[in-house]
This record gives C-alpha cells, structure tokens and sequence, in this order.
C-alpha cells in the first residue's frame, strides 16, 4: 500500500512538470507500468 501511494504521488509531481499534452501522456503510461510492475 505504500509503495502504490509512493508512486501515485510520484506521478502527480511528474504530472505538474508537463507542459504538453503528449508529455502527459508519457508520464501517465510511466506511471501505469509502474503500478503493473509493483503489483507483481
């Protein structure tokens, strides 16, 4: 549970540095694959 509210967070700040939409989308699927990846 920690590690998921880690990374969500992570994300967030990732998030805020965007400037472009397809930046957002990057960091967005970054972020899915490290979920799927804490999940195993």
């Amino acid at each position: 549970m920690k590690i998921l509210v880690l990374i969500l967070a992570t994300t967030a700040f990732t998030l805020t540095g965007c400037n472009t939409v397809q930046g957002i989308g990057k960091d967005i699927e970054k972020g899915g694959e490290a979920i799927q990846k804490a999940v195993k």
